[in-house]
This record gives C-alpha cells, sequence and structure tokens, in this order.
C-alpha cells in the first residue's frame, strides 16, 4: 500500500521508533509502558498528521493519494496497539479454539478511505461468546486508541452474531460488505467472508437495492432534496460522496466487484462514463478533505465562510470578475449533476436485469401510455426504439423532450444517456434552424409544465449546446445569502413560478400578475425574456446591459420579430427596474411613479415587466416573496398603470392630500368638528401624501391631548405587508429619527421603511414598518413587551449607542461575504429631496449609525426606504439640509458621504471584532 501513499511512509510514521520503544517493555511495569507508549503514538499521529497534510496542500488534488495515506496512518496506530494489547499487556502462549479474535475494519475505513477526521469503525470477531482474555485485549486496545484521541466507533461480535443483526439491520450489512483484515485469526475472517456470501448477500440483492435507494431518497429529502444548495454537504447531499458510495456499495452487492473500475467490463458505464466517475469522486474527497483541514474538524457541510477556505486551499483564483469561491463552486455543482447522471445509469443497468424495481408510479398505473412512432414505453419511461433512425435526424433530440412533456412520461435514462453521448450533432446548422427554433419555443409554450423539459435539458448538456450563450451559467454560484440557486436552476425556477400562474395556480396569492396573464400577454416574449434575463451574469460587467446585447442576437435565432426582439431585448435590459423602484424608493413620491411610467412607456411593456418582477423574486429562493414586496409591487403597478391610462396629472399632490383629508374626516365622524379641523391643518402637505388612512388615524388618536414632554406609542400588525406598523408621536427635537432607529434596534428589529414628519404645532410623527429576524410582523403577544422596550430607550432610560454594541455582531459562517460600499446622491429623483442611497455589508446596528451620522451634520430625514438583499442592504434617506434645501454643492455630497462611510467603516470593524 505504501507505493500509493502522498508522501515516503518513513516521513508520515517512525516504524523503528516504535520497536525501539516497544523493546524497552517492562512486564513489571507495564502502567508506565503504556504511558510512554501513548505519549510517543500522539506526538507520532500530529507529527504524520501535520505531513500529510503539508503534502496535500502542496498538491491539492491528489485525494486518491490523501484518503489512503490517512488510512495507512491509522493502520499503523491501530495495529500498534493490537501488539501491544495481544503481545505484551495480555499475552497468551497456548490459546484455545474460543480464544481466537480477528480485528477487522469495516466502514469507509474496512474501504481504505479516510479524510482526516473519519471514524475509525473496528469489529473484533470472535468464535463464540467472548472469553476474558478476549474482553482484556479489547479493552485495553480501546483505550489506547481513545487515548490518541481517535473517534473509534466498534462491535465485538461472532460469526453468527454478524449475519443475524446484517439481516435486521441495512446499516450494519453495507459496513460489513467493505470489511478489511486487520489482524488476528485469519480463518475466522474467512470464515466470515463465506458466511456473508452464503447466508446474508446470496439471493437478497433486491432487498438491499431497494433498501439502499430508499435510504438515498430520506437522505436527500433531509439535505434539502436539491442538487444546488447553497451550503452543501460534500456527504449526505444530493450529489455528493455518499450517493457515489450507494453506487459502489450496490455493485459490490450485486456484481460481486472489488473496484469500481469493473463495471466498465461489466458494461454498465462507458470508458468515458467511468473517467466522469473518477474526476467526480477525485473532485468530492479533495473537497472533504480540505473541509477536514480548514475546520479542524469533522466538517461536511460547505458552509459559506468555509467554502471561501476550501476554495483557496484547491488553488482557485479571482478571476473575470468573479470570486474564486465561485469557480469552485461551479465546479462543485457540475460534479454534483455528472454524479446524477451515473446514478441515473446505473439504475438502468438494475432495472434491466430485475434487481431494481420499475418507479412506483409504473406499479400503480400499468395501462401503457400511447407514445408517437419512434418511441416505447419501458419501465412507465419514455425510450428511443431505434438509436440510429434517431440520430439520423439532429432534431430529433429536441423531438424527445416534447414528446415527454405531451405524454407526461419521464425520460428513460437510456434515452437521455444517448442523447448526452450525442451533444456534437446540436451544431450551428441546428441552432439556425427555423424548425429547430420552433420545436423549443414549442417546448416553452405549448404545455403548460415547460420547466420539466428546460431542467432534464440542462442537466444533459442539450440546453447549453442548442443556447451556447447559456453555458456560462450552468452552475454557476453567486456567492451570497441572497440567491438560493446556482443561475441555471434561478432561470428554470422563475419559468416554474411563471407556468403556475397561467395554470391559474396562484390567482388569491398573485392576483395583479395572474389578470395580466388572463386579459392576454405575448407569452412567447414573456418567456424568452425570463429564459435570457440573467445570462449575461458572471462577467465583469452589468448583467443587464450585457444581457440585452445577448438578447439582441439570441431572440432572431429562436424566430422573434423584430419588434418581439426589441422587447425581449428591453425586458432583459430593465429586468430590474421595477423591483428597484418599489424597493429602493419612496412610491409615495409621485415623482417616483412619474419617472418609472417614463421609462416603462406603454401598458403592454408595465404588464410584461410587472410579470417578470414578480417571477424573478419568486424565484430567488423560499420565502424571498412575501406580503411587503406584493404590496410594495402592487401600488407601483396601479399608480402607474393609471398614469400611462389617464395622465400624469393624476399623480398631483394636492390631489392625494384632498382626498386623504376626506377620507380621514369620514373615519373621524364621532370626533368634534372643532378637533377635526384641528387634526387635518396641523400637517403639511407629505403627510397626507405618504401615508394611508390607516396611520392618519393612529396619529390622530396618538396626538389628541399629548402633552410636549410624552411619548405616544402605538403598534399594529399590517398583516398586508407582512410587517408590524410603529407609530410615534412625540414634541420635535434635532437627531429624534435617530433615536427612533436605535431604539428599534435595540430590541433587535428590522426596520423595512419609515416615514417621519413634523407638525406645524412642533411635534414629530414617524411611521416605522419593521420584521421580526425572520422577516416576519412579531406575533401580538410579543408587542407589549416590544412597546415597553423602546419607550424605554426613547425616554433615555437606555443609552442606545452603548447598549448596540454587545449586538451589532456579524455572525462567523457570514464574514466571508463582501459588499463594497455605494453611496449616490439623487436630486432628480423627487421634486422636493435629494435621495441619498447607502449601498453596503447590512449589520444590526447600520441604520442607527447612519442616521446618527446624518443627523449630526444636520440633514434632516423625511422618509428612509430599506431593501435587503442577503447580507446586502440598500437605505435610500429622502433628505433636505438644515435650510429644506437639496444637497446640490458636490462638495457638501463628498463631506456627507466620507462621514457616511466612516461610520460603515467603524461599524462594521465593531460588528468583526
Amino acid at each position: 500500500m505504501t507505493d500509493i501513499l502522498i508522501c515516503p511512509a518513513a516521513e508520515i510514521f517512525d516504524s523503528a521508533a516504535v520497536e525501539t520503544l516497544i523493546a524497552q517493555f517492562d512486564r513489571d511495569r507495564p502502567g508506565e509502558f503504556r504511558k510512554l507508549l501513548v505519549k510517543h503514538l500522539l506526538d507520532a499521529r500530529k507529527a504524520g498528521m501535520e505531513t500529510i497534510a503539508a503534502a496535500f496542500r502542496a498538491n491539492p488534488l491528489a485525494a486518491e493519494s490523501a484518503k489512503r495515506t490517512y488510512t495507512w496512518l491509522t493502520d499503523q496506530l491501530v495495529l500498534t496497539a493490537w501488539r501491544v494489547a495481544t503481545e505484551m499487556l495480555h499475552p497468551l502462549s497456548n490459546p484455545t479454539a474460543g480464544e481466537r479474535l480477528s480485528l477487522i475494519a469495516v466502514g469507509g475505513y474496512g474501504r481504505g478511505e479516510m479524510a482526516p477526521f473519519s471514524d475509525v469503525d473496528l469489529l473484533f470477531l470472535t468464535p463464540h461468546k467472548i472469553t476474558p482474555w478476549s474482553e482484556s485485549v479489547i479493552e485495553s486496545m480501546l483505550y489506547i486508541l481513545w487515548d490518541l484521541r481517535l473517534k473509534v466507533g466498534h462491535a465485538s461480535r461472532t460469526v453468527r452474531d454478524c449475519i443475524r443483526l446484517g439481516g435486521e439491520d441495512f446499516t450494519i450489512r453495507t459496513a460489513l460488505l467493505e470489511h478489511r483484515l486487520l489482524a488476528g485469526d485469519k480463518r475466522l475472517a474467512r470464515d466470515l467472508d463465506t458466511k456473508l456470501q452464503k447466508d446474508l448477500f446470496q439471493g437478497s440483492e433486491r432487498e438491499f437495492v431497494e433498501a439502499k435507494l430508499e435510504e438515498r431518497d430520506d437522505r436527500h429529502k433531509k439535505q434539502g432534496g436539491q442538487r444546488y444548495m447553497v451550503e452543501p454537504n460534500i456527504k449526505e447531499g444530493k450529489g455528493g460522496l455518499r450517493d457515489l458510495q450507494s453506487l459502489y456499495w450496490i455493485a459490490k452487492y450485486v456484481h460481486h466487484v472489488d473496484h469500481s473500475s469493473e463495471l466498465v467490463d461489466l458494461g454498465v458505464f462507458r470508458p468515458e462514463e467511468y473517467e466522469t466517475f473518477v474526476r467526480a469522486e477525485n473532485f468530492l474527497w479533495a473537497t472533504r478533505c480540505h473541509l477536514h483541514l480548514v475546520s479542524n474538524r469533522p466538517q461536511e457541510q460547505l458552509a459559506f465562510d468555509l467554502q471561501v477556505e476550501v476554495a483557496s486551499a484547491m488553488g482557485y483564483v479571482d478571476k473575470g470578475g468573479r470570486r474564486a469561491v465561485e469557480h469552485f463552486m461551479q465546479d462543485y455543482f457540475l460534479h454534483a449533476t455528472e454524479v446524477g447522471d451515473l446514478t441515473r445509469i446505473f439504475l438502468t443497468s438494475l432495472e434491466a436485469d430485475h434487481t431494481k424495481g420499475p418507479p412506483l408510479i409504473d406499479r400503480f398505473f400499468r395501462r401503457q401510455r400511447r407514445v408517437k412512432a419512434g418511441y416505447s414505453v419501458i419501465h412507465g419511461r419514455l425510450a428511443i426504439v431505434d438509436d440510429t433512425a434517431f440520430l439520423a435526424d439532429k432534431l430529433n433530440i429536441l423531438r424527445l423532450f416534447e414528446e415527454g412533456l405531451r405524454s407526461e412520461l419521464l425520460i428513460h435514462p437510456d434515452a437521455m444517456r444517448l442523447v448526452k453521448a450525442n451533444l456534437h450533432l446540436i451544431d450551428d446548422d441546428m441552432r439556425r434552424n427555423p424548425a429547430a427554433a420552433k420545436l423549443f419555443l414549442d417546448l416553452l409554450l405549448r404545455h403548460g409544465n415547460p420547466e420539466r423539459a428546460l431542467r432534464r435539458m440542462n442537466e444533459l448538456g442539450v440546453l447549453g449546446a442548442f443556447l451556447p450563450e447559456f453555458k456560462t451559467i450552468v452552475a454557476m454560484m453567486q456567492f451570497n445569502m441572497y440567491h438560493h440557486y446556482t443561475v441555471d436552476e434561478h432561470t428554470i425556477q422563475v419559468i416554474h413560478h411563471l407556468a403556475e400562474i397561467e395554470r391559474g395556480e396562484l390567482g388569491e396569492e398573485l392576483p395583479v400578475s395572474t389578470d395580466i396573464i388572463e386579459s392576454g400577454i405575448d407569452r412567447k416574449v414573456l418567456f424568452v425574456a425570463l429564459l435570457l434575463h440573467d445570462i449575461g451574469k458572471g462577467r465583469d460587467e452589468d448583467h443587464s446591459i450585457l444581457g440585452a446585447r445577448i438578447a439582441r442576437t439570441v431572440a432572431p435565432r429562436l424566430g422573434l420579430n423584430k419588434k418581439e426582439c426589441e422587447t425581449v431585448e428591453w425586458l432583459v435590459r430593465y429586468h430590474l427596474l421595477m423591483s428597484d423602484m418599489a424597493q429602493k424608493r419612496d412610491i409615495a413620491d409621485p415623482r417616483t411613479v412619474r419617472d418609472f411610467a417614463k421609462a416603462v412607456k406603454t401598458v403592454e411593456r408595465l404588464n410584461l415587466l410587472c410579470v417578470l418582477t414578480v417571477c424573478d423574486i419568486r424565484g430567488v429562493g423560499p420565502n424571498t416573496w412575501n406580503n411587503w414586496k406584493a404590496a410594495l409591487l402592487r401600488a407601483l403597478y396601479r399608480q402607474t398603470r393609471r398614469a400611462l391610462e389617464g395622465g400624469m396629472e393624476a399623480l398631483n399632490r394636492e390631489n392625494r392630500g384632498a382626498e386623504a383629508k376626506k377620507l380621514l374626516r369620514q373615519t373621524l365622524k364621532d370626533w368634534p368638528v372643532k378637533d377635526l379641523r384641528a387634526e387635518t391643518a396641523r400637517h403639511y402637505p407629505p403627510y397626507w401624501q405618504g401615508l394611508h388612512v390607516t396611520a392618519h388615524l393612529a396619529f390622530a388618536n396618538l396626538l389628541r391631548d399629548l402633552g410636549d414632554a410624552a411619548i405616544a406609542i402605538d403598534l399594529h400588525p399590517d398583516e398586508d405587508r407582512d410587517a408590524t406598523r410603529v407609530c410615534f408621536a412625540m414634541a420635535d427635537h434635532p437627531g429624534i429619527f435617530s433615536r427612533m432607529c436605535g431604539a428599534l434596534s435595540l430590541v433587535g428589529a428590522n426596520v423595512v421603511d419609515a416615514r417621519t414628519f413634523t407638525t406645524k404645532d412642533g411635534f414629530a410623527t414617524a411611521a416605522f414598518w419593521i420584521q421580526d429576524a425572520e422577516g416576519s410582523p412579531y406575533e401580538a403577544s410579543k408587542l407589549p413587551r416590544l412597546q415597553s422596550m423602546i419607550q424605554k430607550t426613547l425616554q433615555g432610560e437606555v443609552k442606545a449607542r452603548e447598549a448596540i454594541k454587545s449586538r451589532d455582531k456579524i455572525k462567523k459562517r457570514e464574514r466571508a461575504f463582501r459588499v463594497p460600499t455605494h453611496i449616490t446622491f439623487d436630486n432628480d429623483g423627487s421634486e422636493i429631496y435629494t435621495i441619498i442611497e447607502v449601498d453596503t455589508r447590512d449589520r444590526p446596528g447600520l441604520l442607527f449609525d447612519l442616521t446618527r451620522t446624518l443627523a449630526n451634520a444636520n440633514v434632516y430625514i423625511s422618509s428612509a426606504v430599506i431593501a435587503t438583499y442577503g447580507e446586502q442592504v440598500v437605505d435610500s434617506f429622502y433628505v433636505k439640509d438644515m435650510f429644506g434645501l437639496k444637497f446640490h454643492s458636490p462638495t457638501k455630497q463628498k463631506s456627507l458621504e466620507n462621514k457616511l462611510r466612516d461610520a460603515i467603516e467603524k461599524g462594521a470593524e465593531r460588528a468583526r471584532s
């Protein structure tokens, strides 16, 4: 075995030094010897592990050698402990037949595959009931191994025990499948081999396969069920090492192979498919070993912070506008996909020899579906009758996926295998063929579930072959906490959400989008725009601009006419516009809607962009879409549509203010006329234009009879927006908005929107919409305590600036994310205010730091709009200077920017400490 070690054996473990130590054994002082031995072996293990790690870091992809070397070092330690226990501590000169003992490695250790912190699984095999001598040997051995800080899993069993327990438990049976004799009685070990094959394995192949597949499905479900989990489990996740090991276990059990390479001779894998197996296995093992080393423990989850370190250890570097970690994770996901392909191929071979049963659905529905000529149904899946005839017409590659959708059958793995082996047929002639373009568009438009075909086409490489521009984003990870999927999977998810809307499944949840679809829309333009909207990602250029250029080339190739191509290009170029306007700007400001309407120009484009935006946000990941985003987009859509259809004068501020006062009068019919007249007269125009009547009502009640020193607070669940609305009323003074932000930060609230106003009689009114740490409204039972804590902070009982320091921390796993700070000043986006947009790394105390900095600079904040994208946040402040003017002066802007950047940097430093 020493010929495959990652470095010379003598550098890893000094056998001669151990021999010298053993030669000093004194039978009269065993305890002292044992102590010396453990110290020596502990030092030897530490030095050996460091030597292997250094050699592996120097050759970071030598996973095969690394895992064999870790196994070899473990063997030396275990065998030394065995020798000491059997020959020195408990020597037995004339053992009886019942005192025979075999030391056997099982599981991954038995297979000879170990990562730096893998478990050491041992089986102590006895012929009959364990004897006192065997018990003493096992106990002494285990104590030595535990003192060496090895994580030992062990069992003492007879051959009969192994057969019985293996028959009851598939985990035990799998471990026994990979046993390896280390030391002890060879005849007893051979007896185990014979009995396992004869009494346990033989005749139970189908049972074992079904159990392993069920175990795999349960494991995948537990790990999230997705191959593209952004923090995948390298061992247990979909497409991970356990999937490859399961293939080997089944192959060994069914075909009696000792090495996976034998599957080529058996015809299960083609040579090139086996090469894929080896590459995937090597990459995953290299990743796992580096993951153990950088985390210094048996870590299997590729957490965000560890991804950065593993990528560096494996030699990845930043290039092409993307971080090293993004290149690394793209390779990881590509290998995970290959593992899925290999699994399909292998399971098909098992079905062919009836070792695995047909799919469950086929057992329920025996009646075969009718398929077109050239296809057949095998085990309930769509198969190709004649490979040669199929490949004679390259368009059949696309027709296969259409027939799968039409017949509602899954495609047979043999058919997928044939397609993948012949991707070279998809050439420029085929890409320019109008018939091919029509077939592709039919996949999107005709059958109601295009995502099924797209996902399979993507996994097989067909999508990237037919649209070479798409290939760049396949398995591309975006290293942030906002996007839950790779770019290609996000694109397919987005199309899935559009198909859901078209099928009428989301009418209650998405009434506006459903109405748009039902009223008629250019489906071809919308589907193609969704397919291409992120195609420009991963380059060192704005992906919307690059994507629009790519769309200009791809859309005509797909058969769209000039007008359709122009619309697709516009949608790709501006696919973030509506989301940005709704989430980063104050849509209560008429200027926001007016500018958006001017950019969109027509109701047709507004409809297309609205549906695209909804699908794009929903496709980011679970729970990204919520009522808050829905309310913002609906409001922006309805106001913009009204402006486009009725003219821009429909957005007039005075009209809005008059309507708001009228509504409040109707709501407060029981108020005396004098009080009502005082309430409607005390506020400036922006107050009436920026809030809903429910907030006007809350402030009216808070301000009524409010004393100069009093602080009035109203907390109300705003279920339509998935937030809790907090209304403050108190005497106005400088920095009040910042103090409110500090109070809310201290209670752990996430501010998503805020408006502040002053009254003509010297009071400040402010409305905040907040969410808890989970992004949900606060439960009603928590509101009284929340109100009490806010009140104490505002009354000065708690100093926000000091108290917030202990809470303003960034979690360790989130520290690897980089978010550059961008600060812009916009004097055109509002008629009255300068909009300061701060795009930076989010943290608990950020809003408080920013508002305190602005307050100290004598900046009046009218409103704040907060948009959060994972670890990134965009805080937009609508502000004036102390004279009520905009910030036009470049000098003033630069001074303010420097102060904000200084506050951000100091806060970030505090959060990392």
